[in-house]
């Protein structure tokens, strides 16, 4: 009998085009003779919309984008199905950014007791938010560069201030990002104060919360990590961007970004930014995958930059490729974070919630 697996996709974010890119590449590497496939587009304004089983691979992302009624929101529990006799065996949230990879829509399918792959509300949420990210990351004793963050009201009330202390605690050159958000989105490289000033305009568009991160002259390195409690890490994999750094442009559009994989670096180097993707992973109480990423300097200082949870996931991405690399093939990933996601549920299941 085949599994019925539900595709979620799409989203009220900045990255709702990458997640559609992201849903048609894993329509097209699915089993059908092994999954029953059918997919749910959440709208850019939030709009739910339920479309019918996929039968073969999706060959364009415009038959991935449904036009039909709308789900009732308090109706989930019964929308979430394929049809009225069975119930979903697993939710795969192929789902980019906030409201949806931010612990939103893991915290649904947690009240609905489905089963879905990948990270939970605490590690989504937590990874999601730079700076809530960062502090963890301290708190566990992890190399990283400096950095500061303002909410929006602090900045409007007192710009040149927050000007002034990150040039008193960071200097330049330095990043500003949006706390919430990937994929590059809204973030800007610094090199004085005018572009300070436009780095905030442009972050506060996405995010009520802004990060500033201290620049560093390194090599960018990233780790592919799979698992549930005894997680392991993919080869490393280095990306060699053909500008000032890895932006939104590099990564979806221009083409001019060079991924080596493996990473020509030291054996001691590897396996301390394993240990180190290993120990973020855990500290954050991660699941299924995430993508940890490193500045390796000319000193040899294995700086940990974040960790995404649900890293950008076509075959030419970096997470599949370091997999393909290792010895997992895409498809072959996908069925095993299908795997991870059910026996992670399962393993939720022997929780008492009675006393």
């Amino acid at each position: 009998m085949k599994m019925n697996i539900c595709l979620l996709y799409g989203g009220k974010s900045a990255e709702h085009d990458v997640s559609l890119q992201t849903a048609m590449a894993v329509c097209q590497a699915l089993d059908m003779n092994k999954f029953a496939v059918y997919p749910i587009y959440i709208t850019k304004d939030g709009k739910w919309m339920k479309g019918p089983e996929l039968k073969e691979p999706v060959t364009d992302v415009k038959e991935l984008v449904f036009q039909n009624e709308e789900m009732v929101p308090h109706a989930l529990n019964a929308a979430l199905a394929p049809d009225q006799q069975q119930k979903y065996d697993v939710v795969f949230p192929l789902l980019h950014g906030p409201n949806g990879e931010d612990g939103t829509v893991q915290g649904m399918l947690e009240l609905l007791n489905i089963p879905y792959v990948g990270n939970g509300v605490l590690a989504s949420s937590a990874a999601m938010d730079k700076v809530i990210m960062k502090n963890i990351f301290a708190q566990a004793g992890l190399d990283q560069v400096k950095y500061t963050w303002f909410v929006r009201p602090t900045w409007e009330a007192a710009p040149e201030k927050a000007y002034e202390q990150v040039e008193a605690e960071l200097g330049y050159p330095c990043f500003v990002k949006p706390a919430n958000l990937g994929s590059s989105v809204g973030i800007s490289k610094c090199e004085n104060r005018e572009q300070l000033a436009a780095a905030f305009t442009e972050a506060f568009q996405y995010d009520r919360r802004v990060i500033i991160e201290e620049g560093v002259v390194a090599r960018e390195i990233e780790v592919g990590v799979l698992g549930n409690d005894f997680p392991e890490c993919s080869v490393a994999g280095e990306i060699v961007p053909d500008k000032a750094f890895y932006d939104y442009e590099a990564k979806y559009k221009d083409g001019n970004t060079s991924l080596v994989i493996p990473a020509e670096i030291s054996t001691e180097i590897n396996a301390k930014m394993k240990d180190m993707a290993i120990k973020a992973y855990k500290a954050l109480d991660c699941a299924g995958l995430v993508r940890a990423d490193f500045f390796v300097t000319n000193e040899d200082r294995i700086i940990i930059n974040e960790v995404n949870t649900m890293p950008g996931f076509t075959p030419f991405s970096m997470f599949p490729l370091l997999w393909k690399h290792t010895g997992v093939d895409y498809p072959a990933l996908i069925e095993k974070m299908i795997e991870l996601g059910i026996e992670r549920h399962q393993e939720k299941q022997r929780i008492i919630h009675t006393f």
